[in-house]
């Protein structure tokens, strides 16, 4: 449950984690933000530079490096620390050496007295918030990940280009694994209240669904292109983690496709995947389950099987 404090944590200050304070500096997200890195100094000097801004920006945000013991009355810890993903590198691959890194992370963040909620971005996100779940030992609706809110956010950009709409007019979602076994379950996309596949159908050869399908091959492959580009993604990773800590913050009950755990939904238990969620200041209020078809439905089992599978044998201290 938040508090008044508005306080959030930030741990990790490389280019995800301070896209994403400079985001929340100028849309005002919080009264208190704490940057915590293993270098310390680092931490020092971004929170000067970000204060040094405050003139220009519509906040008074309290702005300093700290240590865990600060998270003790925060209402949000955003995890972002982590090892960068090399060009070619799948987020898989990241496991174990992310891994190692939280189990460094966790425990003093509990230790300190923390009650607040978990919101994990370092990749393979959903794998490492289920680390971050077994390791706090938290209620799982106050431990989740960013998910498929990226590639949801990608998705929509896409759509409302190919069809001249208002991105924030398309209703459809990218679920399962952030990753390779992502897909967009079709039969749910909609335009308004009308779906994509009658929109296509009724539109005399306008608009193809076979194009618009291919659309989702370009959300899956975008963080690649990115990478091989520039070396790493991070404002718009930045920018969907305002997004959801607003969310939290204001109670809003949105729906976002964050990584939450299944209790029965989808026919999984256990596993964290990227599903479209109530998301209020208790964290993951409930997750919405699609009606998904026969065959999206193997797409869904197949992406948390690899999920599962990468999860199986690690070893948790």
């Amino acid at each position: 449950m938040c508090s008044n404090k508005r306080k959030i944590v930030l741990v990790g200050t490389g280019m995800v984690g301070m896209s994403f304070a400079y985001s929340a500096l100028n849309r005002a997200l919080c009264d208190e933000l704490v940057l915590v890195d293993i270098d310390k100094k680092r931490a020092l000097g971004e929170a000067m530079d970000l204060n040094h801004g405050l003139a220009f920006a519509g906040s008074s945000m309290k702005i300093y490096a700290g240590e865990y013991d600060d998270c003790a009355d925060a209402d949000i810890v955003v995890i972002c620390a982590g090892v960068n993903q090399k060009p070619g590198e799948s987020r898989l691959d990241l496991l174990k050496r992310n891994a190692a890194v939280f189990q460094s992370i966790i425990e003093p963040v509990v230790r300190s007295g923390f009650g607040g909620i978990f919101l994990v971005a370092t990749n393979p996100v959903d794998i490492m918030t289920r680390v971050t779940y077994q390791l706090s030992g938290f209620n799982p609706n106050r431990v989740f990940g960013t998910g498929t809110t990226l590639d949801t956010a990608r998705l929509r950009y896409l759509l409302g280009e190919y069809f001249s709409v208002d991105p924030r007019n398309v209703h459809a979602y990218v679920i399962g694994e952030h990753g390779d076994s992502e897909f967009v379950p079709w039969s749910q996309a909609m335009i308004a209240t009308k779906s994509v596949i009658d929109v296509c159908g009724q539109s005399g050869g306008r608009y193809r669904l076979e194009e618009v399908q291919g659309l989702s091959v370009q959300v899956r492959d975008a963080a690649q292109q990115i990478i091989a580009a520039k070396s790493a993604t991070y404002y718009g990773i930045g920018m969907a983690l305002v997004r959801i800590c607003r969310a939290v913050l204001g109670n809003e009950n949105s729906v976002l496709t964050v990584s939450a755990r299944l209790r029965g939904e989808y026919e999984r238990r256990g596993v964290y995947a990227g599903v479209p969620c109530i998301v209020n200041a208790n964290g993951v209020n409930r997750v919405i389950e699609l009606s998904l078809t026969e065959e999206e439905q193997g797409q869904f089992d197949r992406s948390c099987d690899i999920l599962e599978e990468s999860y199986e044998g690690m070893e948790l201290s």
